[in-house]
């Protein structure tokens, strides 16, 4: 990251993941990665019709996990393992693909049929290559598990790996950090500065940080080394990311990650061909490859 100026901006990009839109900030065109997390999609604020829901078909993924952290709503994870679970505010959802999995995510009944609401993120992170052909995992962290800590006024929940002096009970393959930060307005919170590669998403509020300012939908990625200071401008939620660069570069095709182009290859042909396991009580519709 020596080549980044302090903090260099994304901004979010729109993108329909079937019939529900959300804010993409990785991967970027200048920036793939930041540390292993190699996608971050913002879902919502939304609220629906009642009767209405988000409906993610059952869809394939390899060499990545994916994690999903809810602000507001609720969503029934179902997988190919047989997994069945209902996320909550507050609570991590983290499913290793490894060498394949398929799972789906939609708005439980009772939700679907009050008018239901929907507000969260979702991440993707690059398994080293060592472990991109384990076994497929899933496993659900409820909000009481995870760590929180105070600094200065703020409340820092680390939902992921390790950062100011807390860690996570989520398994995690490489080393990174994934926390959520609720700033009041004129507060501070330094950067942790064990991780090489490091970023804030702006969820609600405004911040500055090593001269640039952020708003809702804005990343600020820093220069490895840099020392940060966040100030919030006004009352903040926001999640830092970053991590240990991973073993090499990453390819993206679809929902498959790998460090291969042939074993991507592979991955779309067996799931054109019906050799990926369906997902009990969700097994008669899913999404096709692309093209």
């Amino acid at each position: 990251m020596s080549d980044l100026s302090p903090a260099t901006p994304i901004d979010a990009r729109s993108r329909d993941i079937g019939g529900f839109t959300v804010r993409r900030l990785l991967p970027w065109r200048a920036r793939r990665m930041v540390g292993p997390f190699v996608y971050f999609d913002h879902m919502g604020p939304v609220a629906l019709e009642a009767g209405r829901g988000v409906d993610v078909l059952p869809h394939p993924h390899i060499g990545l996990a994916t994690v999903t952290y809810l602000y507001d709503g609720a969503l029934l994870h179902r997988d190919s393992l047989g997994s069945e679970q209902v996320i909550r505010p507050g609570d991590v959802n983290w499913m290793t693909a490894g060498r394949g999995i398929v799972h789906s995510e939609r708005t439980p009944p009772a939700e679907r049929a009050s008018g239901p609401r929907l507000h969260g993120l979702q991440l993707w992170v690059a398994l080293p290559t060592a472990d991109e052909e384990i076994q497929p995992s899933f496993r659900h962290h409820p909000g009481a598990t995870l760590p929180e800590t105070e600094r200065g006024g703020v409340r820092l929940r680390v939902m992921a790996g390790s950062a100011y002096g807390a860690t996570s009970p989520v398994e995690v393959r490489s080393p990174l950090f994934y926390v959520d930060v609720a700033m009041p307005a004129g507060s501070e919170l330094p950067l942790p500065d064990e991780h090489a590669e490091r970023a804030v998403y702006v969820v609600e509020g405004s911040l500055r940080a090593a001269g640039a300012t952020a708003g809702p939908g804005r990343m600020l990625v820093f220069a490895e080394g840099a020392d940060v200071t966040l100030k919030a401008e006004a009352a903040t939620r926001a999640v830092l990311v970053g991590g240990a660069p991973l073993d090499g570069p990453r390819h993206i095709d679809w929902n498959f990650v790998g460090s291969s182009k042939e074993r991507i290859e592979k991955a779309k042909a067996d799931w054109r061909e019906g050799r990926f396991p369906n997902v009990p009580g969700d097994e008669t519709e899913l999404v096709p490859l692309p093209g």
